[in-house]
Parts: C-alpha cells; sequence; structure tokens
C-alpha cells in the first residue's frame, strides 16, 4: 500500500520535482552505504564522479552525465535543488518535459566538456588532483535558458522585483570573479559550460531552431533499445473503415496546429513584453498546455 502511494505521488510530480527526488535518494544512498558497509566515504562516488583526466575519463564515459547526480554535502545539495525548483516552474509554464530534459541533460554534458577541457588546457590547472560532482552545470544551463528566452520578465527576490536578464548576467559574472580565487575552479568551469549551453539553446529556439531536436532523438533511441514495447506483436489480420481514421487525422492534426500557434503567439508576446503582459487567459491556456505535453 504504501509502495502503491510513493508511486502515485512520485507520477504525480513534475519533471524538474522528479529530478530532485532522484538526486535526494542518490544523495543518501551515498551516504548510508558506505558508512553501514565500513567503507571509505568516496567508494561509490568514485565510480561516477567526472575525472580531470582525459584517459581517466575514457576509461568511465557514463560519468559525463552521471557526476551530476552525486553531491559534496547537504548545502552543496540543498542549493542546486533550490535552484532547479524555482526556475523549473517558470521553465514549465512555457515548455514541455522533454525540452527541460534536454536543456537540462546538454548542460551537464557541456559544464564536465568544460571541466576537463579546462584541466587539461590551461597550466593554472596543471599537477593539481580534482573531479567533478554536483547538478550546478544543469542548474546553470535551465537558469541562463530562461533568463535569455524572456529576459524582461520579473521575479521577486525578497522585497523587489528583478529582471531576469540581471540575475543571469550576475550569475554568471560571480562564476567569472570567483574563477581564479575560489578553492573550487571546476565547479566554476562546469557552472560556465552549463550557462553557456543555456544561452545558445535559447538564443538558437528564439531563431526558429531547437538545437537539442537531435539529441532527444539518441536519447529515444538508446531508450527503445531496451523497450518492451519493441518487441513484434503476433501478425492478426484486422478489417476496419479507412476513411474514418483519416478524418479524424486531420482534425486532430488542425487542432493540434492551431493550439501550437496560439502558443507560439503567446511566447512570442512573453519574449517581447514580459510574461506579466500576458491576460489571465493566456496565463491560464499556458499553464494547462504545459501540463498537457
Amino acid at each position: 500500500m504504501a509502495q502503491g502511494n510513493l508511486r502515485y505521488y512520485y507520477n504525480r510530480l513534475n519533471i524538474g520535482e522528479k529530478l530532485i527526488a532522484l538526486n535526494v535518494l542518490v544523495f543518501i544512498v551515498n551516504g548510508l552505504v558506505p558508512f553501514l558497509l565500513g567503507l571509505d566515504k568516496n567508494s561509490l562516488v568514485q565510480w561516477f564522479e567526472l575525472p580531470k583526466d582525459f584517459f581517466d575519463f575514457l576509461l568511465q564515459p557514463w560519468s559525463l552525465v552521471t557526476y551530476s547526480f552525486f553531491h559534496g554535502g547537504f548545502g552543496h545539495l540543498f542549493w542546486n535543488m533550490l535552484l532547479i525548483y524555482f526556475v523549473g516552474r517558470i521553465f514549465l509554464n512555457l515548455f514541455d518535459a522533454r525540452r527541460f530534459l534536454n536543456v537540462y541533460l546538454l548542460g551537464v554534458i557541456f559544464g564536465g566538456l568544460f571541466f576537463v577541457l579546462g584541466y587539461n588546457i590551461f597550466p593554472a590547472f596543471f599537477g593539481l588532483n580534482a573531479s567533478l560532482i554536483g547538478a550546478s552545470a544543469g542548474a546553470s544551463a535551465i537558469l541562463i535558458f530562461v533568463c535569455t528566452y524572456i529576459p524582461n520578465q520579473e521575479v521577486r527576490l525578497i522585497f523587489f522585483n528583478v529582471k531576469l536578464w540581471y540575475i543571469g548576467a550576475f550569475v554568471v559574472l560571480a562564476d567569472l570573479i570567483q574563477l581564479p580565487y575560489s578553492g573550487n575552479a571546476g565547479g566554476h568551469l562546469a557552472h560556465l559550460g552549463g550557462a553557456l549551453l543555456g544561452y545558445w539553446y535559447a538564443r538558437q529556439l528564439l531563431l526558429g531552431t531547437d538545437i537539442g531536436a537531435g539529441f532527444s532523438k539518441m536519447v529515444d533511441g538508446v531508450l527503445n533499445l531496451f523497450s518492451k514495447s519493441n518487441k513484434k506483436a503476433p501478425m492478426k489480420t484486422v478489417y476496419r473503415n479507412r476513411a474514418a481514421p483519416d478524418q479524424s487525422r486531420g482534425k486532430a492534426d488542425y487542432d493540434k496546429q492551431s493550439r501550437q500557434k496560439r502558443i507560439d503567439a503567446i511566447l512570442d508576446k512573453i519574449s517581447k513584453s514580459g510574461y506579466e503582459s500576458l491576460s489571465k487567459a493566456e496565463k491560464d491556456f499556458l499553464f494547462k498546455a504545459g501540463k498537457e505535453q
């Protein structure tokens, strides 16, 4: 019964909240398993963290993604998940879960590549022993994506409103300033890589190109390799009326195109005048559209 309730509540979460739940679960497992088995605290994470050495990376290429699910402490986890939660709510009012994952995962990958390349190109990092963990690159990607796509949208920060592009600019400048002085240069490199991906993705989308479409198809292809639905069903002979489905398909396509045109018009209005310029009906329509996708 309890397992059924957990599954029910998990299924009701949006993709950002599911991502948070997964990160929290990994954090708990990564802390408990080594402790209970009397192992070194890094005995589990060492197989999933992203190493700075290129040849070590080739031995565990999966770490280019898996590093993002591990965190160095509760504070590290808390602030990353808080950012994903709040920015995710804005993002998912504009786009569906698939695009959220595209931006997030590509941000994680770009952040990881920035880290590895930075430590193997710039002399300042030569000889340093480092590895990368944390969801910061993915969180930076979705933040900068939103700040670029709807830059004039205002959000409430404690006592006053601030435009999103101010927040994005502050975050990027903070990483650039801290890069030479903090003890977390690798983390700041990853943040900048994720931020660059988020900016590039949003700019291209505003121009009508979804740079994550190919990545999404690749992920679908990999998942389909393990999908039971790919098994061929026994051959059956079925007689049906061919006219009716064609008519219904035409109506469905028309409705879908009309709905997409309205969504595009609302998003265009947001990019020009900000989210607050929408009417209540437009906000409600956009919210429902995001939930249905």
